[in-house]
């Protein structure tokens, strides 16, 4: 009988262009699984077939765990501290085995076996068509819609399916069966049966490898497209840059009559792309990625990573865009924070920071407001940057001596040595159920102190607005923290 195994081994793996010990693990799965029916509970069985002779030998095994974790199946798993009673020197994660009778393949249920024999070549062949059509190196995943599952999308290219998953399609895109469809290869995930191949038509990577495949200039090397941001099926925009002097970046992707960028367009059910003039200065590039709004003025706040754009009145709704869109795109594609406004708005927070940087230097460097004024007016902003910006830069302003600058600089640090000390004792007075909060830094505990927030509960009183402004959050961490700040108001609830 062992010998006719071995020949039905061999035949399969003929037949079906499987590797000889994939068929053999089937066998020995399909041997362990009609092991396991003659016990109670969940246990572990492996069977061993002898690749020369086709003997095999069954062992049933347990998995061994740390004594503090316990037992999830005891049909299964072992304590560390009792099996280290059998075998002194075993570790966590590795088996205890127990030779146990093997059962006869002549009382395998002939279906059960043929089942999870056959299944287990499928599932080989399967991977093996994955790994051939991946070992190709495409991007882009050419097929058919074959079927809707569950809302999405299963494409078929020759024997290869792809999923294409419901928020990863165009918005308002109609696709039926039989329909042409071209998607992003984003990942591939071998759990899911049937179509392991992850799609995605609304990703930016896959209007920068449409641009690809339609530019030869940047599979040349002669452009680059350095970023991306979408808003599916509406708008994009694209940021390249020219690697050749000769080579024009924008009007190569836009081609002859708009021929390039229009064949993406018409790929992508309409969606409008602009294409921006990548820059290293960043005011330069968030300049270009607000086209076509004129651009007035600009202030970068390096600490804060964001800009304040100043443009007229007639730019101001095409800088914003339809519900925000233009502006939305320009901060994804640059990763600048942008904020738009007009020339009274932008003097009237220019004069609302002046204000309180005056308001500052007046009470902690005990100036009057001429000097405050004469700091503002030279760039100075913060305690920080009086106290510690070069002697020579603040000895080039004029009517300041080096007496003078001195005792600036030595008010400055004193004021912020006192600063530090009442933001210590703040920060003392946090409760530790605060402390222990998730998500909670030592910096953003600091600013919480700050602002009067010393307990658990005085953060989950506190509006999402309140807290981005203590603590400079983007709003949805500020709601997360929030929303966790919360949990143990409902807990125990229903």
């Amino acid at each position: 009988m062992n010998r006719e195994l071995l020949m039905l081994v061999e035949a399969i793996s003929r037949e079906k262009n499987v590797e000889h010990d994939v068929v053999l693990g089937a066998v020995e799965a399909a041997l362990a699984q009609a092991t396991k029916r003659l016990y109670q509970g969940e246990v572990d069985i492996r069977v061993s077939v002898d690749r020369d002779s086709g003997s095999y030998e069954t062992f049933r095994r347990w998995l061994v765990v740390p004594d503090e974790a316990g037992l999830q199946n005891p049909d299964a798993e072992e304590l560390l501290m009792d099996a280290r009673e059998r075998i002194l020197d075993i570790e966590v994660g590795e088996y205890i085995e127990e030779a146990v009778d093997s059962v006869p393949i002549g009382r395998i249920g002939a279906m059960a076996a043929k089942q999870v024999i056959l299944q287990k070549i499928r599932d080989a062949e399967r991977e093996m068509l994955l790994n051939d059509f991946m070992s190709r190196g495409e991007r882009i995943f050419t097929g058919t819609v074959k079927r809707m599952d569950k809302g999405d999308i299963i494409v078929e290219s020759g024997r290869v399916e792809g999923r294409l998953r419901r928020a990863e399609m165009i918005p308002k895109e109609n696709l039926r069966s039989g329909d042409r469809v071209r998607a992003m290869i984003m990942e591939m995930d071998l759990s899911l049966r049937g179509a392991p191949i992850i799609l995605s038509r609304s990703a930016p990577a896959f209007m920068t490898e449409l641009f690809r495949q339609e530019v030869p200039e940047i599979e040349q090397g002669l452009l680059e497209i350095k970023s991306c941001a979408r808003d599916p099926g509406s708008r994009a925009k694209i940021a390249v840059l020219s690697h050749d002097k000769r080579v024009d970046p924008i009007g190569t992707c836009v081609g002859v009559r708009g021929t390039r960028v229009n064949a993406v367009t018409n790929e992508l059910a309409g969606e409008r792309v602009d294409i921006v003039l990548w820059s290293d200065d960043p005011a330069q590039f968030v300049i270009g990625a607000l086209a076509p709004a004129n651009v007035s003025s600009i202030v970068v706040d390096e600490e804060k990573h964001a800009m304040d754009v100043v443009v007229d009145e007639e730019n101001l709704a095409i800088a914003i865009g339809r519900g925000g869109q233009n502006v939305r795109l320009a901060s994804d594609l640059t990763g600048w924070k942008i904020n738009i406004m007009d020339a009274a708005e932008s003097a009237q927070k220019h004069a609302n920071e002046t204000g309180t940087a005056r308001k500052l230097f007046m009470e902690k460097l005990d100036v009057d407001e001429e000097i405050a004024d004469i700091l503002i007016a030279e760039g100075f902003n913060s305690l920080e940057e009086v106290a510690y910006v070069p002697l020579q830069e603040m000895l080039e302003i004029e009517g300041f001596d080096e007496d003078t600058v001195n005792e600036l600089r030595a008010r400055a640090k004193d004021a912020l040595l006192t600063q530090e000390i009442a933001r210590e004792e703040s920060v003392e007075e946090v409760s530790q159920d605060l402390r222990d909060l998730g998500g909670l830094t030592p910096e953003l505990i600091a600013k919480l102190a700050t602002g009067g927030v010393h307990t658990r509960d005085d953060l989950a009183d506190l509006a999402i607005d309140e807290l981005t402004e203590l603590t400079g959050q983007p709003e949805e961490e500020a709601r997360a923290l929030i929303m966790k700040a919360r949990e143990h108001w409902f807990a125990g609830q229903a």
